[in-house]
């Protein structure tokens, strides 16, 4: 086998896996239980991603392809199949989420200024018409008890009115909504970069995909980066938001123009922040005894946008 340390794309998995096996440690994941999931997906990706044109790959197709006995296949395509007919396609975070958008967005609820407006919860022009229009059957309480939780939405003390706090829905913690809006992140960013890398179509230009990155910032100036990349990332998506929304179907109650086709599409922008440590020469010995990876401190390569 190709050791982790020669082979570029062991060396990017391994980037991938070391925080993600942190937050399974964190959440109380085993190894047996991941390594099981891994087995669900090769699977699916064998069955699902690498068709003919004509016919999907068999089960003795797909062992083969992912090294697993034809037992194990179907073992695991059985899984697939109940998890698959058990899902509704839309989840609690992605109607919380629209509602929100819809305030911010929204004309019908805004003020005089272009501002989310504060809204009664029930009435004309109120929360309770904002999460009809924007969630469809969800209970208003209930969302509006979701968005009191995030802290989201708050009441105004003498009127009763709500009013946003903040322009956007981020659920706290390791709740079950954070949790998916992580998976259907890091799968869509994956999904971006394994497209870049494999679809050579002539004409075709790769999905946009860039990282700015600089590893020699003091540590006074954290604070303020992130209050600066925060505010200018909120407004790039609510301006993107703005012009991508009226072409929804679902929104626009229309489809008169529309093949009827559907596509999912859209955006991603993340923070992130990693300290350094300087390496002893201790740490210089292990990295060259054991194999360790090097310190990226200093590394022009890391620096910009790319």
């Amino acid at each position: 086998m190709t050791t982790t340390n020669t082979n570029p794309l062991h060396k990017a998995l391994y980037r991938i896996l070391r925080p993600l096996a942190r937050l399974l440690l964190r959440n109380g994941i085993p190894f047996s239980e991941f390594a099981d999931l891994v087995k669900r997906a090769y699977v699916e990706a064998a069955l699902e991603d690498f068709t003919d044109g004509r016919r999907k790959p068999t089960d003795s197709r797909a062992a083969v392809m992912t090294g697993l006995t034809r037992k194990e296949v179907k073992r695991q395509r059985d899984l697939l199949a109940g998890e698959h007919s058990g899902s509704d396609g839309r989840s609690h975070a992605n109607r919380a989420s629209r509602v929100v958008s819809g305030w911010v967005r929204d004309g019908a609820f805004q003020a005089a200024d272009g501002q989310p407006a504060m809204l009664s919860f029930e009435g004309d022009g109120s929360f309770t018409e904002l999460v009809r229009k924007y969630s469809g059957d969800m209970p208003p309480r209930a969302v509006l008890d979701e968005l009191f939780r995030v802290g989201v939405v708050s009441a105004d003390e003498q009127t009763g009115k709500l009013y946003l706090q903040k322009r956007a829905y981020v659920p706290t913690g390791d709740s079950e909504e954070m949790l998916q809006i992580f998976g259907e992140d890091v799968s869509d960013l994956v999904a971006t970069i394994d497209h870049n890398l494999t679809d050579s179509q002539p004409g075709r230009a790769p999905l946009f995909q860039r990282t700015l990155t600089y590893d020699n910032i003091p540590p006074e100036v954290i604070v303020r980066w992130q209050q600066f990349a925060a505010e200018k990332s909120q407004r790039l998506l609510e301006e993107l938001d703005q012009w991508l929304a009226p072409y929804d179907q679902d929104l626009s109650q229309s489809s008169a123009n529309h093949s009827g086709e559907r596509v999912r599409t859209g955006v991603g922008v993340f923070y992130f922040e990693d300290p350094i440590q300087a390496r002893s020469a201790a740490d210089s010995t292990l990295s060259d005894d054991h194999h360790q990876p090097k310190s990226l401190a200093g590394d022009p390569n890391e620096s910009g946008i790319h």
